[in-house]
């Protein structure tokens, strides 16, 4: 696991030897430099295999090729074999050094051959051209810019904004989508002049230009169909599909754990480590105490620890958000508003203390059916049936009636989402199930002068991907909107930011492509019942796991943001969304932030997920935009 950086043109190689300390918690085990006319590379170095003969950046015997890599090829060592049968030899037991041969053997299309997460940096001396690759699922970063002869690239935006020619102009379109959904696009960032690699991307740099192309997507609704799972066989196939992954993934030098939440998905990984490793498991959980029961998962975690005999450690999470916001805005670059960032910065730190790297059920809810708006889709389609004078009366009952919680669970404010958008044609309710703001929110809150500046759809890509699901179901449309959006942009980003800030490496197996190319051959009908979420991965582990968390509804790794914007948040928020303050940005209409202010603290509405978008942007305006430099953020 690394931070990389690099260039290649009219580049310096003091900037990229300035970038470095910028990642160093990223790698802090070592970094490393190779410059030559034209052509930088970096990288920092967390060691989790072959500490020694795994340094970078690497290059083959005659230095043709130069290698930064980050991340890890689960499947190395078979690829190896592969390598080796076609007479490549090997100096290192490093999995760098296998990606390099594959480059060497396949070309381009090495990326084709391996599993894992990853993004690197390859340059070709013979050809004169840089080759950038990205995972299929964007497990791991990489962001780049180019102008004036020159195109910098980096694993995160704080190394880069260094460079004197990089400005930090705001891209009004990607402030768009992150008031939208809470976070930026795959292939943009907040910074109109610094793109993001796409996930299953590769990245040509030569004299021509700069060209991307995809190497990769999910199979497509009809061939899913043609070659799907049967109901029978699916368990067993899960099962197995997701020993392999977990078992690929145990490849380390170093200690290793498991982030515990309690939940179907963490316990099944814990399961299936007991099936293909005898060694000691390490799990860790994250709670809030008696205080905050709803939200806390430790009496689950503790059953299955239990169950497997593992060596268990828990977290309290004590609420001083207000101290750690400023370490976590730093860490993403870029504003990020899902809350669940909180919790997993907190477990992150605590994990850090005992291992280098820990496994997370990550990628489970969007292979498996995880999230109630999924039956919420179902219902809608019930509900559409009725007689247009019900589904009135029940709109205006669940409005009137139907209160946010600040328990685990919103029922109320479930079921107010729920009849605001299920009239709506499809896909149009689905999208509106997973946005912080509406777009006819969106048109009260922001100023003329910054709605004028919004110029794409955000949620144009989202519908393009809806329809390439089945016409008949249109569960399994949102899953794949789910695995092309919500998975790889939000809870892949902040799971590498959160860790990676502690140099702590995570890894993902149900993010397996493989896995996930399995899981789209499955009928929705057959991974959720009418009334249950993860009928077929509960199926699967049913004989292992305590019956208690088969029937425990469904809470996600969630802080209790509503309550604590009403006490311990609430001086950060009066602060961050003064009216003054508000007014002086320009950017949204004063008495619209103090309305959802009051509506929240007054328990008219819960908005927590609302203002906790506009308490992180002003955040990160305040670090990034009104100073001349990032300042550091230190963790508490």
């Amino acid at each position: 696991m690394c931070g990389i950086a690099g260039y290649v043109g009219e580049g310096r190689p003091e900037a990229l030897a300035a970038m470095l300390p910028l990642l160093k918690h990223r790698g802090p085990d070592g970094e490393g430099l190779h410059v030559e006319p034209g052509v930088g590379l970096g990288m920092t170095r967390l060691a989790i295999i072959d500490a020694v003969g795994g340094r970078q950046p690497m290059a083959n015997e005659d230095e043709s090729v130069w290698l930064v890599h980050n991340g890890e090829i689960y499947n190395f060592r078979e690829l190896r074999t592969r390598l080796e049968a076609r007479g490549y030899a090997f100096r290192t037991r490093s999995d760098t050094e296998v990606l390099l041969r594959a480059y060497e053997a396949f070309g381009d299309a090495c990326v084709e051959h391996l599993r894992g997460m990853f993004a690197f940096a390859l340059w070709d001396r013979r050809r004169r051209r840089l080759l950038l690759a990205r995972d299929r699922l964007g497990k791991k970063p990489l962001y780049y810019w180019r102008g004036h002869g020159l195109l910098l690239f980096a694993s995160e935006i704080k190394a880069m904004l260094g460079h004197p020619a990089i400005g930090r102009e705001v891209d009004a379109d990607t402030l768009h989508h992150y008031l939208a959904f809470g976070y930026a696009p795959g292939d943009r960032s907040m910074f109109s002049a610094i793109d993001s690699l796409p996930p299953a991307h590769l990245a040509l740099v030569d004299e021509a230009g700069i060209r991307t192309t995809c190497y990769w997507t999910p199979p497509s609704s009809p061939a899913a169909r043609a070659e799907a799972v049967s109901e029978a066989d699916a368990p067993r196939l899960v099962r197995q599909a997701l020993a392999d992954s977990v078992r690929l993934r145990l490849e380390s030098d170093v200690p290793l754990g498991v982030f515990l939440s309690g939940g179907i998905d963490s316990s099944a990984l814990v399961a299936s480590m007991r099936e293909v490793t005898g060694r000691r498991i390490a799990t860790f959980t994250v709670g809030f105490g008696a205080a905050e029961s709803s939200f806390d998962e430790r009496p689950y975690a503790r059953l299955v620890a239990r169950r497997f005999e593992t060596d268990h450690h828990e977290e309290i999470l004590e609420p001083r958000v207000a101290d750690v916001l400023p370490a976590i805005v730093h860490h993403f670059d870029e504003p990020f508003a899902d809350s669940s960032a909180v919790a997993t910065f907190a477990i992150a730190q605590a994990t850090s203390r005992h291992v280098k790297v820990v496994l997370s059920g990550i990628g489970g809810d969007e292979a498996f059916a995880g999230y109630p708006r999924y039956l919420g889709l179902r219902l809608s389609q019930t509900y559409g049936r009725l007689p247009a004078p019900v589904r009135s009366l029940t709109r205006a009952a669940v409005s009137a009636l139907a209160r946010a919680s600040e328990g685990g669970v919103d029922w109320g404010g479930r079921a107010r989402r729920f009849v605001a958008a299920a009239d709506r044609p499809l896909p149009d309710r689905y999208l509106a199930w997973t946005r912080f703001f509406g777009a006819d929110d969106l048109r009260r809150l922001v100023t003329p002068d910054l709605g004028a500046r919004f110029r794409l759809d955000v949620e144009a890509r989202r519908r393009a991907v809806f329809a390439t699901g089945d016409p008949a179901d249109p569960v399994d449309s949102a899953l794949r909107v789910d695995l092309a959006t919500y998975l790889p942009d939000d809870l892949l980003v902040m799971a590498d930011r959160m860790t990676m800030a502690h140099s702590l490496e995570l890894r993902a197996p149900f993010c397996d492509h493989r896995l996930l190319e399995l899981s789209l051959r499955i009928p929705s009908a057959v991974k959720l019942s009418r009334r249950r979420l993860k009928t077929l991965l509960k199926a699967a582990f049913a004989d292992v796991l305590p019956p208690a968390l088969l029937t425990r509804p469904k809470r996600g790794f969630r802080i209790p943001l509503a309550r604590w914007l009403r006490t311990d948040l609430r001086e950060a928020m009066e602060d961050l969304l003064s009216r003054d303050r508000v007014s002086a940005r320009g950017l949204f209409a004063p008495a619209v932030v103090d309305a959802i202010k009051r509506e929240h603290l007054d328990g008219r509405g819960g908005h927590a997920d609302r203002l906790f978008t506009l308490m992180i942007l002003e955040l990160w305006m305040r670090q990034y935009l009104d100073g001349a430099a990032t300042p550091p953020a230190r963790s508490p």
